[in-house]
């Protein structure tokens, strides 16, 4: 099965400009892009594979000792690590999509950050324009408080 179904299946590329399809010459980008959309919040994706995995953060980049909710969204194409402009209305995700930064990262663990994402525990240095700090997001497991199963923690550590 095809990881950007889902991704496809939510657009109308008649009527977006985002991108359809990813690039393969990249390894260990990142993008964190300002959304401007029925509620502002920033989405956080990283390459793992052939897509950008990717986090919708509503409290925006956690800044010293935060720890941000960060829900995960379907995949999104690698090209979309450079996709800025509005979505129209009507479309998902309509409105307005800037990039915040954008470089690449490291992987900190000993484990592939494939196997990373599947135990639910990433650790990266982000090598950015604006971030060039260890970052680590954590799986939460399902509670009273948040009870869906694509929630994760985002951190920023020293």
């Amino acid at each position: 099965m095809e990881k950007l179904t889902e991704y496809k299946s939510k657009r109308n590329f008649r009527q977006t400009l985002e991108p359809e399809k990813s690039s393969t010459k990249t390894k260990n980008i990142f993008v964190i892009q300002r959304h401007d959309a029925s509620h502002l919040h920033f989405d956080f994706r990283l390459q793992i594979g052939r897509t950008l995995k990717s986090w919708a953060i509503p409290k925006g980049i956690p800044k010293n000792s935060e720890r941000n909710l960060a829900v995960e969204t379907e995949d999104h194409p690698i090209d979309y690590a450079n996709f800025e402009g509005t979505i129209p209305e009507g479309n998902y995700g309509a409105g307005t999509v800037k990039i915040y930064d954008k470089g690449t990262f490291e992987n900190e663990r000993e484990i592939s950050i494939d196997k990373s994402y599947e135990d639910g525990k990433i650790e990266i240095v982000l090598h950015g324009k604006k971030l060039q700090e260890k970052f680590v997001l954590i799986k939460m497991k399902p509670n009273a408080k948040y009870p869906a199963k694509n929630n994760w923690l985002l951190m920023r550590r020293k």
